[in-house]
């Protein structure tokens, strides 16, 4: 069983599809007890760092999500959430990950959000993630966002779009995305396969 956070941010229904479209049992659940009992969590989300983190704060998710012992992966806004900082809405975040969410400076001829397909670059790091098992160095995944976690010590994967920042992050059993894996197509197929198959 794999849990989804629930909380006010979007992309859960396009998760909960991508998992279901892998046959694989899911909930959708904001209960403590329902997350700490599950196989794997995902963090997803899709939405402002300051009001989520107010949420989870309201209820008591975020110690809980820092405190999860199974393997977690967050998407997007969730991956965000589990950094130190983030500059939007001069947000403190989970922690989990020692690196600073910054915005996308303006750039003459470079849009954003940076939206759309994007690499997913595995070569300039020093360690391999499981979930990236299979892929290809530089494979295409589908990204929609106007903030950044700075390449840092848990940076698996990296993107470059105005400057270098990290596209996947790991430590322990926290695994992050800033892409959308539910919307990348068969690459994120197998990143979402790869979770999967992560011994709990």
């Amino acid at each position: 069983m794999i849990a989804i956070v629930k909380y006010n941010a979007g992309n859960i229904g396009s998760v909960t599809n991508a998992l279901n479209r892998l046959g694989i049992e899911n909930q959708v659940t904001d209960d403590p007890e329902e997350l700490k009992a599950a196989d794997k969590v995902i963090f997803p989300g899709v939405g402002e760092a300051g009001t989520a983190m107010n949420y989870l704060r309201e209820r008591g998710l975020d110690q809980v999500i820092k405190e999860l012992k199974q393997p977690v992966l967050g998407i997007c806004l969730g991956m965000q959430l589990m950094c130190s900082h983030s500059e939007e809405g001069d947000t403190e975040c989970l922690g989990i990950f020692d690196t600073t969410v910054k915005k996308f400076p303006a750039t003459a001829g470079m849009k954003v959000p940076h939206m759309g397909w994007n690499s997913l670059n595995t070569v300039v790091v020093n360690q391999q993630s499981f979930i990236l098992q299979g892929l290809q160095p530089a494979a295409d995944v589908y990204y929609v966002h106007s903030y950044y976690a700075e390449v840092c010590k848990d940076t698996v994967a990296a993107c470059d779009y105005i400057l270098p920042f990290s596209s996947v992050l790991q430590k322990a059993n926290f695994y992050a995305t800033q892409f959308h894996p539910e919307k990348s197509a068969g690459v994120g197929e197998q990143i979402l396969k790869n979770f999967i198959k992560i011994p709990a």
